[in-house]
C-alpha cells in the first residue's frame, strides 16, 4: 500500500502521544523514514538481538510473545493502536526470543531510534511526561493481567479479560457497549492462561447468561457495571 506524505502525516497523528508533534518534532524524529507498513503475519521483528528501537502502533494489532525450549508459541500481549512497544525502558538491552508481528491484518507503525527520541524528550518534557504515563499503563496491564492468572479462577479470569478490554477501549457506561473483536479464541486461551475449549465453553455460557456475546467481528457487553461486579474488580 502507498500512502502520500500527507495521508501518513494524518496517520501518525491519530493517537493521545504523537498529535502532541509540532512541525520541528516531526522533522527531528524524521518521521517520513520511519514510518512502517507491515503485511498481515509479517514479522516486525524476530528475537533480536539488540533492539534499539521505539515503536506505535498506530493501525491495525501487534502479536508480542516469546518462543520457548519446544517450539512453542507464547503471547505476551495483543496491542492495539496507540500503543508501544520496543524497547520502552529507553535502554538498549537484550531481547533474546521476544518477536514482535503483525496481527489479523496489515499494520501501520512508526519507528525511531532511541537516540532521536531521547532527544525530542529532553526538548519536549510535557512529552517525557506523557510517554511515561504510557509506560507506566502498559507495564500495569502487565502486572494485572499476572495477578489474573495467579489469584483469579478461570472463569473469573476470563470475566476479568473482557474487563481489561473495556478498560483499554476507553468506553464508560452501564447500558451495553460493543467492541471491535481483534482476537481469536485461540489468542484469549493464550492470555488468560487456559485452554482454547475452556475459552469457547465458557463464553457460550456468558452468552447464555445474557452478559457478553462475541463473535469474529465484535465483543458485545451488557451490563458494565453487572461484568465489573463478576469479574471481582477492585
Amino acid at each position: 500500500m502507498q500512502l502520500s506524505v500527507d495521508d501518513q502525516l494524518l496517520i501518525v497523528r491519530r493517537t493521545d502521544f504523537l498529535e502532541k508533534l509540532n512541525r520541528e518534532d516531526y522533522e527531528e524524529l524524521n518521521i517520513l523514514h520511519n514510518f512502517i507498513i507491515a503485511d498481515k503475519e509479517a514479522y516486525i521483528y524476530f528475537d533480536p538481538q539488540n533492539l534499539n528501537k521505539l515503536y506505535f502502533v498506530k493501525e491495525g494489532f501487534v502479536k508480542i510473545g516469546t518462543i520457548d525450549e519446544e517450539g512453542n508459541e507464547l503471547i505476551k500481549d495483543i496491542l492495539q493502536p496507540g500503543d508501544v512497544f520496543g524497547q520502552i525502558t529507553l535502554e538498549k538491552a537484550q531481547m533474546l526470543g521476544e518477536f514482535a508481528q503483525a496481527h489479523k491484518c496489515e499494520t501501520i507503525l512508526c519507528a525511531f531510534t532511541i537516540q532521536d527520541f531521547e532527544k525530542l524528550l529532553c526538548r519536549r518534557p510535557d512529552m517525557a511526561v506523557s510517554f511515561s504515563k504510557k509506560v507506566g499503563q502498559r507495564l500495569k496491564r502487565v502486572e494485572n493481567r499476572l495477578l489474573n492468572l495467579l489469584q483469579k479462577d478461570v472463569r473469573t479470569r476470563l470475566l476479568f479479560f473482557f474487563w481489561t478490554l473495556l478498560q483499554q477501549s476507553g468506553k464508560s457506561d452501564s447500558n451495553s457497549i460493543k467492541l471491535t473483536n481483534y482476537l481469536t479464541h485461540e489468542d484469549i486461551s493464550r492470555l488468560t492462561g487456559t485452554s482454547r475449549q475452556t475459552v469457547t465453553t465458557l463464553i457460550n455460557q456468558f452468552s447464555e447468561e445474557g452478559l457478553i456475546d462475541v463473535d469474529r467481528r465484535s465483543i458485545i457487553i451488557h451490563n458494565t457495571k453487572l461484568l465489573q461486579k463478576v469479574a471481582k474488580v477492585g
